[in-house]
């Protein structure tokens, strides 16, 4: 099996100086301690190579999440900072080089690869291995990827991974048809945006909360009813709707504040919380007969190829907040912490 070849190019840098495209070298952009968007700096790191039933993919566009913005600030729902030391580091990054998700071509594989071929355009999942900022990263050939959708354009196609999956991680646990009532806490992020959309597309009535600006936003992805979270509190006790299920994307509405919002048998998917909420879940489900669920269901390759073909169907369509190219990494850092982007910051990593 063919592992694929370096091409003997050269690119102009910004710097002005030629780089030759064999190198052993990638560019990567580097955390060596938390902090701001300035401690994200764009360094010469070793060139990953794939082993055997890995992908070596070059990278064309990934994002920057809330993720990476939570990651690089050591800025952690309350309660976690000890918990997850041993994976991020307690005084120091142990994940380096950021970013969960990527848009990509297959540059090499490794020993026993079919499933995938040399020049194959791919979306790709690392999750909490992270390392997407980079010209280059490797993937399972069975894991988390999948062949990009092909009416959609790189950037187009990294939007779409972080909150498309982290949505039908979460949707995936509960049943949603026509009737169902669900509301979407945060409907204009890179994870409610896509919720707005696959609720709305099993025939839910939906509801999105947001701000008023982003209120157009949500109704052209599918929300029926908006409400604007600088206007009114949607889960206020005297509040008359009643969902069977809330999505929780911001980290503002725990069991506590929006149980009595749901229908008997409802459920409250808490994609982002604190350890204190964590560790109730089970006995708040238990308790009240209702699906408390801060996990979400697992994605494979299976779940990656569904991605993908709902995107390709048309059911989930990017939503970018902005594209900036790889030397501006510092400034998307900046525009995800001021939390108040539209759906995914695209980070064009190298063009086509």
């Amino acid at each position: 099996m063919s592992t694929g070849s370096h091409h003997e190019t050269t690119r102009t840098r910004p710097d002005g100086e030629r780089r030759d495209e064999s190198s052993a070298t990638m560019r990567a952009a580097r955390i060596d301690r938390f902090g701001p968007p300035e401690v994200v700096r764009l360094v010469e790191m070793p060139r990953p190579e794939p082993g055997p039933g890995e992908l070596l993919v070059r990278v064309r566009a990934a994002t920057v999440s809330v993720a990476d913005e939570r990651l690089r600030a050591r800025r952690l729902p309350r309660g976690f900072s000890l918990m997850v030391a041993p994976t991020i580091g307690l005084f120091r990054p142990r994940r380096r080089v950021l970013g969960m998700d990527a848009a990509g071509v297959v540059e090499a594989i490794g020993a026993g690869v079919e499933r995938f071929a040399v020049g194959d355009e791919v979306i790709v999942m690392r999750a909490v291995r992270m390392g997407c900022h980079a010209e280059f990263v490797t993937i399972a050939a069975d894991g988390e990827v999948a062949r990009k959708p092909a009416n959609l354009s790189f950037d187009e196609a990294a939007a779409i991974v972080f909150g498309g999956h982290t949505a039908l991680r979460y949707l995936d646990r509960v049943e949603i048809g026509p009737g169902s009532e669900v509301l979407v806490n945060g409907a204009s992020g890179a994870v409610g945006s896509a919720a707005v959309q696959l609720a709305a597309a099993c025939g839910a009535r939906v509801t999105a909360v947001t701000s008023g600006r982003n209120a157009e936003l949500v109704r052209s992805l599918g929300a029926d009813r908006v409400i604007d979270h600088t206007q009114q509190d949607f889960a206020a006790p005297g509040a008359a709707a009643r969902y069977d299920v809330i999505v929780e994307c911001v980290g503002n509405a725990p069991f506590e504040r929006v149980a009595h919002l749901l229908r008997p048998g409802g459920a409250l998917l808490l994609v982002i919380l604190d350890l204190r909420g964590l560790l109730r879940a089970k006995r708040q489900s238990r308790r009240s007969g209702l699906v408390v669920d801060h996990e979400g269901g697992r994605m494979d390759a299976a779940g990656m190829e569904r991605l993908a073909a709902l995107a390709e169907a048309g059911v989930l369509r990017p939503v970018i907040d902005r594209v900036v190219g790889f030397d501006e990494i510092v400034e998307a850092h900046r525009r995800v912490d001021g939390g108040r982007k539209r759906g995914s910051v695209v980070l064009r990593v190298s063009e086509e």
